[in-house]
């Protein structure tokens, strides 16, 4: 069971986005642009999810390479695919009204009931957490609790949320196998090599964590914070956390080096709660997502699959106003709750 849920699980949910990325390179053979390349990058992708846990990491890494020398030189295209009519748009538009919503937001509610799910380690057996206090307490427990409980995969939360959403898609849409095919291949061209950042930008900041960047980070602002300080400290532990997460595209990368190099000593260490700190820094990073194109998957997608006029900045200058207000109410939360 423990092999089951911690290996096996999470390696069947790649190998499902290995075979959507093959059949994306394969509908890229009919391309008239950039052919080869297109139909390589998908190919690679795809051999990558499905051995990348028995490939060396050598190996890998030189296939990153290769795609990303593919998309700089332009040779990842969009294929061409046939356009629905606007009849027929409007004709599914009328018929399935906001169901159409309702697989997408049942990603959202699986992975949220998902996360509630822990086994243990010691017994490889499950159990589940109380609804009755949302966060705290145990729904059903089976087996032994000695041992710290852990929570599922985060591949085996989304991969289990994903595939009950597409059922539900497919229930409430009825589509035909070969659309199902197509518009996957169209979607995933669309996107196109940024369904890569969050990945890349993630390793990223576990990179420059193992660099030391938070201890380099921590020495520059030392000799210009005044010492104790706790107001500036926490608006430049906000603000650091608002431009790194803008740089890396990802908050989960900009927050351990900054809350490792500003957090901890110019805000924590003066007598600020811990738990409140990291809860805003976080998401006080997400305000500098909200105003990057590094958070590709966030910002510059949503342009591509809505084919708005200006596919960079369209989704960024709808968000930036808000998020700056954001920016002065986390200042303002963390200066009166943590302290």
């Amino acid at each position: 069971m423990l092999d089951f849920l911690t290996i096996y699980f999470p390696e069947f949910f790649y190998v499902l986005c290995s075979f959507v990325s093959f059949d994306t390179a394969y509908r890229a053979t009919r391309n008239k642009e950039a052919k080869i390349g297109t139909t390589l990058f998908w190919a690679l992708l795809g051999v990558i999810f499905m051995l990348g846990k028995v490939l060396p990491n050598v190996l890998i890494g030189a296939m990153l390479v290769v795609m990303g020398c593919l998309t700089v030189t332009n040779q990842v295209k969009m294929g061409e695919f046939e356009e629905s009519t606007h009849e027929f748009r409007q004709q599914s538009s009328e018929k399935l009204g906001n169901k159409i919503f309702v697989p997408a937001v049942s990603i959202g509610v699986m992975a949220l009931i998902l996360s509630l799910i822990q086994y243990n380690k010691d017994t490889a057996q499950t159990f589940f957490l109380k609804l009755s206090n949302f966060f705290s307490f145990q729904l059903f427990s089976f087996g032994s609790s000695s041992g710290d409980p852990t929570a599922l995969d985060g591949a085996v939360m989304t991969g289990i949320a994903c595939l009950v959403a597409f059922v539900l898609a497919i229930i409430i849409c009825k589509p035909k196998l070969s659309e199902t095919r197509s518009d996957t291949s169209r979607l995933l061209m669309q996107v196109g090599a940024s369904c890569l950042l969050p990945q890349l930008l993630g390793a990223l900041g576990s990179v420059f964590n193992e660099a030391g960047v938070g201890d380099v980070i921590s020495s520059i602002i030392s000799s210009v914070v005044p010492s104790g300080n706790i107001v500036i400290g926490v608006i430049v532990y906000v603000l650091g956390m608002v431009i790194f997460t803008m740089i890396m595209g990802n908050a989960f990368a900009a927050f351990t080096v900054i809350t490792i190099g500003i957090g901890i000593p110019f805000v924590i260490n003066q007598g600020g709660d811990p738990s409140i700190v990291a809860a805003l820094g976080m998401t006080a990073g997400y305000c500098g997502t909200l105003m990057t194109p590094m958070a590709a998957n966030f910002n510059i997608v949503p342009c591509a699959v809505l084919e708005t006029k200006d596919q960079k900045w369209a989704v960024i200058k709808a968000q930036a106003p808000i998020a700056l207000i954001m920016i002065v109410i986390h200042i303002v939360l963390m200066l009166v709750l943590a302290f």
